[in-house]
């Protein structure tokens, strides 16, 4: 298995979170003429053609010869083109490596769309990213089929390497939910504190676009810290927290209103409904 920067590479579909991954993988020098992405709508491939890479209309003439294809069209439309591609796989000895970002659509479907016509199946990987991914700051996990090797699964970790800080791989497929519900829906929340945050402290005086300034950065700070520091976030929040003090009078609002059941049951909920949207019909 070539490492990323010599393999073929074909992205099927050409939106945001496909954009972040070429743009990431040009920024660790994978050569832009072994990158082709298949993308129906021209405004998307100029886009991409402004990248230097190949475009094309066709998934075939993107997706037939590659080593690894990224699938990134909407889950509506996954199955048409994974069936496109299986079928023009039949004559490859060998079949590409297979990642899909496609949400809640299982790996037995992925397989099973895939099979080619003498009954082979490319090695699939799961893939759930986060938005972050687009400022190269991105969470993901994943899963993979049995059949994905230790090399394939190293080639994978270059891809979403290329915008994931974190990338993490589960032993079961239903993890993932659990990873949707974590840091696929995860930067929603961090979006929410801080919208009610500036709202509050607008509400007590402060100028919105200071109080928006203000309480960015303290979010990107937080995580930071969390980043670079060996503390655990528990023992962070001790380290600021004085008996009696402004952060301890917060923390104890922040327990009478059951934060930690708020938080629990968002994330349960957000689980539950990748759960839902993954389930066959």
């Amino acid at each position: 298995m070539p490492f990323i920067q010599e393999s073929k590479l074909a992205f099927i579909g050409g939106g945001n979170m496909a954009s972040a991954i070429i743009g990431g993988l040009l920024s660790k020098g994978v050569n832009k003429q072994n990158i082709c992405v298949s993308e129906p709508w021209e405004v998307n491939r100029k886009k991409m053609a402004e990248l230097g890479v190949r475009t094309t209309t066709s998934n075939i003439e993107a997706g037939g010869d590659a080593d690894l294809v990224i699938i990134a069209v909407k889950p509506q439309v996954t199955k048409g083109v994974c069936q496109e591609l299986g079928g023009a796989w039949s004559p490859r000895a060998t079949l590409p490596v297979v990642v899909s970002i496609a949400a809640g659509i299982t790996l037995d479907s992925l397989k099973e769309w895939l099979t080619t016509g003498d009954s082979r199946t490319a090695h699939t990987v799961r893939v759930m990213p986060n938005t972050p991914a687009l400022v190269g700051e991105g969470a993901s996990g994943a899963f993979a089929s049995t059949d994905v090797t230790p090399d394939e699964k190293e080639l994978v970790n270059d891809l979403l390497g290329s915008v994931s800080k974190a990338t993490e791989w589960v032993d079961r497929e239903e993890l993932l939910d659990v990873v949707t519900g974590l840091s696929g829906s995860g930067p929603a929340y961090f979006f929410a504190m801080v919208e009610h945050l500036v709202a509050s402290a607008t509400a007590l005086g402060l100028p919105e676009e200071q109080a928006t300034r203000l309480a960015k950065q303290t979010c990107l700070g937080a995580g930071k810290m969390m980043v670079e520091s060996s503390d655990s976030p528990s023992q962070l929040r001790k380290n600021v927290t004085s008996p009696n003090g402004t952060t301890y009078a917060a923390l104890q609002a922040f327990e009478s209103l059951n934060f930690k059941e708020i938080v629990n049951k968002s994330v349960h909920a957000a689980t539950a409904r990748s759960a839902e949207l993954g389930a066959k019909p």
